[in-house]
């Protein structure tokens, strides 16, 4: 008896089905999923790895909050959790300043901003007041030269969260950079960080080196080694230091020394062409699914592996041959691909590893501030939603044309010297 009715329940249930055409899953009450625009996705991402830093800080409590998490691999462990809050406030800082510096945008967004500039500016003062728990010494060792060029950077892509730190502390922000002279940069990518730090005060009005300048500047041509790289230092490494600082780094330079003196004319444009060629190279890197070839030292760095790509569209100085929406595609999917692990945060603070946890990728200097380069690839934010990197309807980049069998032009070497 109890089979005869549960089979006549399934017909009924069948029959309505039908009845209505198969719409049983289809009631009003269902809200549709939300679908993000890319500036809304990107902005959700670099909220949720900023925010921990950002808002801590403000206030007044980030040493406090912030894991003491280090490489596996390291070489000093209590040394690199004391140069971890400087590393973790200019890598935050220089990604955002463009975003920061910008005006306009939906209501969300411009409240958004509104509330993050009042941390940053509220954030930075604490870290220069000797009386506050997040005070940040800037000379216990060479690795503040490298955090401290950051925190500079950040000042040269936006000029609103200079003005706005006010004369007090813009003096003790100049004092704590100025005491990162003291030590020697390492014969490699490190001479770009004393050239950014003399940058930062020519920018600003300040007394700058320009020895230190010129000798980043001619070093690094004598490193060129062509079709738009550098080797960093001596030997040339297959890894994406031309990206994380080589190529950034001398674009920026370039543009406030270019200002000051007409002596470097010829050698920044050649820079400016061996730009334009990595940045070419950077989008062909990006596969159909927004992997990349996870290769060389700094793998965790996430999205900082196209920090080059993400400056170059946001000083809208990308080649002819990338569109702004090619590119915004592209860099949209290796932010999904290397922040969609489950392990990418834990307690809200991001792992080392490159797809997630991989405590093995990590080199013997990280620390937990140094995977937040990661947000230079947040760069783009800083351009305003009506811009075409935005507002152009989505394109597939060239891995997706190439590997979807589509026609695509073939690449060649370019000799830049």
């Amino acid at each position: 008896m109890k089979r005869i009715l549960h089979r006549i329940l399934v017909a009924f249930v069948f029959l309505l089905t039908i009845g209505t055409g198969g719409t049983f899953a289809q009631k009003k009450t269902v809200k549709k999923a939300t679908v993000l625009s890319d500036r809304q996705f990107w902005l959700q991402q670099m909220d949720k790895m900023v925010r921990p830093v950002l808002y801590n800080l403000a206030k007044d409590s980030l040493k406090i909050v912030m894991p003491k998490v280090t490489s596996i691999h390291i070489d000093n462990k209590d040394h690199r959790i004391k140069v971890q809050y400087v590393e973790v406030l200019g890598r935050v800082l220089s990604g955002i300043a463009p975003w920061l510096e910008l005006e306009g945008g939906s209501k969300e967004e411009v409240a958004l901003r509104a509330q993050y500039r009042e941390w940053a500016i509220q954030g930075l003062k604490n870290s220069l007041d000797s009386n506050a728990k997040d005070f940040m010494n800037y000379d216990i060792g060479g690795q503040q030269l490298v955090d401290a060029s950051y925190v500079a950077y950040a000042f040269v892509r936006s000029p609103w969260l200079w003005e706005n730190l006010g004369k007090k502390h813009q003096a003790l922000m100049v004092k704590s950079i100025q005491t990162t002279r003291r030590f020697k940069p390492v014969f490699s990518n490190w001479l770009l960080f004393s050239a950014m730090n003399e940058a930062f005060f020519a920018k600003y009005g300040y007394e700058w080196d320009p020895m230190r300048v010129d000798y980043a500047l001619q070093q690094l041509e004598q490193w060129y080694v062509g079709d738009g790289m550098y080797t960093d230092g001596t030997s040339f490494a297959y890894d994406y230091y031309n990206s994380y600082v080589i190529h950034p780094y001398l674009a920026a330079i370039s543009s406030v020394i270019g200002k000051k003196t007409n002596a470097y004319n010829s050698m920044f444009e050649k820079i400016k062409k061996r730009n334009d060629r990595y940045a070419i190279i950077q989008e062909r890197l990006i596969n159909a699914d927004g992997t990349y070839p996870a290769t060389g030292r700094s793998i965790v760095y996430r999205g900082a592996a196209f920090h080059h790509l993400a400056d170059v569209a946001w000083r809208k100085a990308l080649p002819k041959q990338l569109s702004p929406e090619q590119v915004r595609c592209a860099l949209t999917a290796v932010i999904r691909k290397t922040l969609e692990s489950p392990s990418t945060y834990k307690n809200g603070w991001l792992t080392i590893g490159l797809y997630g946890e991989q405590p093995d990728m990590g080199d013997f200097y990280n620390n937990q501030g140094s995977p937040y380069i990661s947000s230079n690839i947040f760069l783009p934010l800083g351009l305003p939603e009506n811009d075409p990197f935005w507002a152009n309807p989505a394109a597939k980049w060239s891995a997706q044309k190439i590997w979807s069998g589509a026609d695509f032009p073939n690449d060649h070497s370019v000799d830049l010297r």
